[in-house]
Formats: C-alpha cells, structure tokens, sequence
C-alpha cells in the first residue's frame, strides 16, 4: 500500500486511527498495540501477501534469540558504548548470539537481495554456469533488517533489555517507517509505545503531523512525479543524449530523487505524529550543503547513523590513526553503495561518495566561516563550496540512476562531448501534465508552433522552482516551530485536494527499490 493512494488516504488510514485512539480511550492498551500491529502487516502485506511470511520469520527468529540472551546471568554481561574488535569483554555466551544474530539477519538479507547478484559475477569471473534464483525482493528489507539488526546487537552486548513480543512486533512493524525508514532504534520508539500518555489524542500534535503529511504528498505527487517524466525519458534515450539534454536529465532525476525521499521522510514523521509517536528525523535539506561531508549528515542520517555505530565505530573508527579512519570512512561508503543495491554501478556511486569525503576529512580545503574541527590549507566561500558538492552529487547520479556500467560512462561521454541536437525539446515534451492543458490546447489552435516552446518554458519554471525550494527551510522546522494559522490550514486544504486530483497516476517511492 502506498501513501500516495486513494485506498491509503481514505480507507487504512482512517480505520487505523479509529481504532487506535478507540481502543486506547477505553483503556484497552495491549489491544490497541495489536491492532496496530495487525493494521502494520495488512499494510504490508498489500504488496505481496507472500512478503507477511519473510517478515514475521524474520521477526520471530530475532524475538527468540533475545529471549535466549536473557537466560545468560547477568553477572556475565557487560554494558560497551563501542564495539572493538574482539575486545568487547563478551562471555562465550553473548559471543555466540552476536555471531548467531549478525548472520541470521545479514544471511536473509543476502539470500533475497544479494544472491543472483553473487552468483552473477561468480558465473563471469570462473566461467561456471550456477543457476540463478531471479529472487522477488522483499519490500523494505534493508530497513526492517538493519532495525532488527541493531536491536539484537545491542542486546548480546546488554546494552537493552529484552521486551514483550506485542511491544517489539509493534516497533518492527509500525507502518510510516516499515517500507522506507527512517532506520528507527529501539530506545526511540518502545518507550514511546509504553508510554501511557501518548495512547491518548493530541490536537496540536495531530494537526502538525496532517501539515507534514500533506507537504509530503505535495512534494511527491506534484514534485518527484513531474521531474520523474523527464528523467525516466532521459535515461531510457542515455546512448542519444546531448551535453545539453545530459544536464537536464540528471538535474531532473536529482530533484525527483531530493523530493521523492523528502516527501516520504515528511510523510512518515507527519503520519508518526498522527499517531502520538515522535520518529526521528531522516532529511534535513542536503541540498544545501556546503561539502560532501555535511550533505551526508543530511541525508539518509539514520542510515549514516547506522553505518557509524555498528561498522564504522567497530572497525576503529577514528581511534587508530588519521590513515586507518580514512580507509573505515570509505569502506562504510561502499557498503552504503552496495545497501542500495546490488549492482556495480550502486558499488561506483559508493566509491565515488567515499573518496569525496576522504577528501573532505583530509582538510585540504575548507569553507570560511565553518568551524572546522582541524586546520585547512586553503579556505572556499560557501557559495563555491556548494556548487562544487552539488556538482559532484549530480555527476555521482550517473553511476547511481543507470542500469550498467557502459550506461553510466556513456553519460559521462555525452556530458562532456560537447554536442547539441536539440533533444532537450523531446525532454521537455514529457511535461504533458493537466496543469498546462488548457494553455496547450490553447496554442494548438492558436499558434501549433509554439506548443514546443511551452514545455521548454515550463520545465525552466520548474526547475525555477526546484533550487527555490531547496533553499528554504524544510518542512520539518516548519511544522514543529511555526504556529499553524487560519491562512497556513487553508493553503493546506487547497494543496491537499490539488495532490488527491494528481493521484490518477499513482507511482511508489524510488526507496522503495533499496
């Protein structure tokens, strides 16, 4: 079930807060956690009902190995605020469950998305012919697996404590971040559930949270899904592209990308809050980050949390010298890149994001007026300094979009040739959207010549628009911070029902794939 769509805004979401807030009236908290629960997995479960069985294995198998941790005595446990390796001072016991939970979740994760992947490359590098499986991916795999994965590993380690089944099925599975995060942790949102007095309803609270909703589906319906016509066109026509037509492909699929996972992240938070739960905040406007370093501590930031508390920090982090913090930042890269996918053009784009931000930790250049926590030999000003990262994010888009390898460096080819055949026209005729219809109907009578020039016009404005809005605040600040006056409500009102009239063409998230 998307949350762009007529089922979703008009039938689940309303019986889940229904129920939820009735159950939860009248006192009966345990039913209230299973019936969200229920409502999580039917959610789910709309995809694919084969998928309902992969979570709840997946689930089970990680309730019952914390279930076995705790019958190790206490007296054999110790609190670590790190992993090192080797040396966590770990009985046997907790030993074994790490090792056991760090397979199992990484071995399902690797059967349904890395498998055929594995035995590709195997089949070229040694000339065998192993079968491929063609396995379905499960629908946000990589979240639920690394939400779980986290939870186990701070369990063999003692640094939480074994939790009722309702109470941590209810955390897994709870519907705004199941599909495409953000990576929650389960000190972030058990509590939450246990918390008595967030069963009950809140108006400000639900209020901000329809704002946010309704700003991400603004952003996704009529953001992400018009940049997306373009882009899709774009890298479908990649070998007959011109410089001029490359730099609007890749400007396009950057914003459909920027606005599709912000419109998400926004709907997941506005959705959370709905229900009385807090999620913790995954987009804050990369796009206006000054370096390649900042922009990953905006985007994605519970995946690059996870990354640093679980590899980063175990690998030695920063505190076996500046060389070997180099190689676990690039390493934790790569891994990002093949999280994303499993394919080689996904492992580019990692490196690619790796070596930039070795660069950046190398301290050769710095931004002025940015506290930098070592000396830089040469200074930037930020305006430069976000072109630059800008710039190279886009470039990093032709390893991340393409389908292959030679698709991506053709790309490169295209944008760097020189050439101009006026295919940005054909580009910019896939913005045949409803909102321009009368004024193209318009001209088809009037003046038939001009219909080319209308698109063109209008994706400048859309682009216009697209670096506008980058630069404000994000939505997030807005909901939590801003009062929500009588003018605020009715431009929502409006957007809300522009958004529902766009659905005709319903399309999924683009992390939806990873």
């Amino acid at each position: 079930m998307l949350f762009n769509s007529y089922i979703f805004i008009f039938i689940f979401l309303p019986i889940a807060l229904i129920g939820w807030y009735g159950l939860n009236r009248y006192g009966h908290y345990k039913l209230a956690s299973l019936f969200l629960a229920g409502m999580s997995l039917w959610f789910y479960g709309y995809f694919n009902v084969s998928y309902l069985a992969i979570i709840l294995c997946s689930i089970g198998m990680n309730y019952a190995l914390s279930y076995l941790l705790t019958k190790i005595p206490a007296a054999k446990r110790q609190q670590r605020e790190t992993l090192t390796d080797g040396k966590t001072g770990l009985s046997p016991l907790n030993r074994l469950g790490l090792v056991i939970g760090i397979v199992l979740n990484l071995g399902i994760l690797f059967y349904f998305k890395y498998y055929d992947f594995f035995i590709e490359n195997i089949n070229l590098a040694f000339h065998t012919d192993f079968n491929l499986k063609h396995i379905l991916l499960p629908l946000g795999i990589s979240f639920f697996t690394f939400q779980q994965l986290s939870f186990i590993i701070d369990r063999a380690l003692g640094r939480c404590e074994h939790y009722s089944f309702l109470n941590y099925l209810t955390f897994v599975t709870f519907f705004p971040q199941l599909i495409a995060g953000p990576i929650v942790l389960y000190k972030e949102m058990i509590p939450q559930f246990e918390d008595t007095s967030r069963r009950r309803f809140d108006a400000s609270f639900f209020a901000r949270g329809i704002y946010l909703f309704v700003l991400g589906l603004a952003k996704k319906v009529l953001l992400a899904d018009t940049f997306g016509l373009m882009a899709n066109y774009g890298f479908a026509q990649t070998f007959s592209l011109d410089s001029v037509s490359t730099i609007f492909v890749i400007l396009a699929y950057s914003f459909e990308l920027y606005f599709d996972f912000s419109g998400y992240s926004d709907m997941a938070i506005g959705l959370g809050r709905m229900f009385h739960i807090e999620l913790p905040v995954n987009f804050n406007s990369p796009y206006r980050s000054c370096s390649i370093k900042e922009f990953w501590q905006r985007w994605h930031i519970t995946l690059s949390r996870f990354f640093i508390t679980y590899v980063y920090i175990p690998l030695g982090g920063s505190r076996r010298g500046k060389t070997r913090m180099l190689i676990n930042t690039f390493i934790i890269f790569l891994l990002s890149g093949l999280w994303h996918g499993a394919a080689w053009t996904y492992v580019a784009w990692g490196a690619m994001q790796g070596l930039l931000v070795v660069w950046d930790n190398l301290g050769v250049i710095g931004i002025q007026g940015r506290e930098e926590k070592r000396p830089s030999r040469f200074h930037i000003p930020p305006w430069l300094g976000w072109i630059f990262t800008f710039t190279l994010f886009n470039l990093s888009l032709f390893f991340f979009r393409s389908e292959s390898m030679l698709g991506a460096l053709q790309l490169f080819k295209n944008l760097f040739s020189g050439s101009y055949t006026g295919k940005i026209y054909e580009v910019a005729a896939q913005l045949d959207i409803s909102e321009i219809y009368v004024i193209r109907q318009a001209l088809d009578i009037l003046a038939p010549g001009a219909v080319t020039y209308i698109y063109l016009i209008f994706m400048f404005i859309l682009f216009a628009l697209a670096f506008f809005l980058i630069f404000r605040r994000n939505a997030y600040d807005r909901a939590t911070n801003n009062e929500l006056t009588s003018t605020k409500c009715w431009g929502i009102c409006i957007l809300f029902l522009w958004c529902i009239i766009s659905l005709s063409q319903v399309s999924t998230f683009l992390y939806f794939n990873f």
